[in-house]
């Protein structure tokens, strides 16, 4: 993805947290690179980043030392957080927050790539906005299609449809999916204040508003991880959609990966409703 270089006026650090588990080694190498030519674009470069890459993956020999070399290029500003076994996303997030004393934290999907600008945007955004303490990008899939990952509130069927229903019946009810994703609202031009629930593949937080409201809540293992912190975060902070912030995520739904995770999917949606309220 190219993107023009920026200088943002960093006054401190930035720590991100990039959660791995399994087949996402796949996507690790690109996500690195990109995320280097984006840290060097900041005042400071690489050396005011950095990067805690938590392996929720079986501790192994062999798996450590393909970590370890694909962090080879950040030499003493990446630390390996491992043996902790599969905690889940949101607390293995959490390990790596715990340890973050810089100003922003970004959490990052593994299967996420940067354009070479996206940082320095993002926390020049950040230093000019005092009052928004989570920024969301403009996200592209694999196809340099655009991605309508900022949601309105959901109800149960519109998950039902969303995450696990066969495209033909996704398009006998496109309107309300359209407005779910705030179709009416989000390009990759306007920048958009309180959407109510961003994406976590990639979501820039201001350090002390998501200590104030305690990281991800850990009893999401995997899926409503990320509505429930943006729910949670716009109590003390503001959202935004920011579209000159700019990235690819190559992930895919839930029905697209088994039925585990269309059980985990199916479990943390109750867990969600039961704590926000069912619609």
């Amino acid at each position: 993805m190219e993107g023009n270089s920026a200088r943002a006026p960093l006054r401190k650090a930035l720590t991100v947290s990039v959660v791995t588990y399994g087949g996402d080694l796949t996507h690790l190498g690109p996500l690195l690179k990109s995320l280097a030519i984006a840290a060097d674009a900041l005042t400071g470069g690489r050396d005011a980043v950095r990067l805690l890459l938590v392996d929720n993956g079986p501790y192994e020999t062999g798996r450590c030392a393909t970590l370890r070399r694909q962090l080879g290029g950040w030499d003493g500003r990446a630390e390996i957080l491992s043996g902790h076994g599969n905690v889940g996303y949101g607390r293995g997030h959490n390990l790596a927050i715990a340890r973050s004393d810089a100003a922003y934290h970004l959490v990052m999907n593994p299967d996420v790539e940067l354009a070479a600008d996206a940082l320095a945007k993002a926390l020049a955004f950040l230093e000019a906005h005092a009052d928004c303490g989570l920024l969301a990008p403009a996200t592209w899939d694999d196809t340099g299609t655009l991605q309508y990952l900022c949601k309105r509130f959901p109800t149960v069927l519109v998950l039902l449809l969303r995450g696990l229903g066969p495209q033909w019946l996704r398009r006998r009810f496109r309107t309300r999916l359209d407005r779910y994703e705030m179709r009416d609202l989000i390009n990759d031009r306007d920048i958009i204040w309180d959407p109510p629930i961003v994406s976590g593949c990639f979501m820039l937080f201001r350090t002390d508003m998501l200590n104030t409201v305690g990281g991800f809540d850990p009893r999401f293992f995997l899926y409503f991880e990320d509505f429930d912190l943006s729910l949670r975060m716009a109590q003390v902070g503001r959202l935004a959609y920011v579209p000159q912030v700019r990235i690819v995520h190559h992930g895919g739904g839930a029905a697209r990966k088994g039925f585990s995770h269309v059980r985990m999917f199916i479990t943390s949606a109750a867990r969600f409703f039961g704590k926000h309220g069912w619609r």
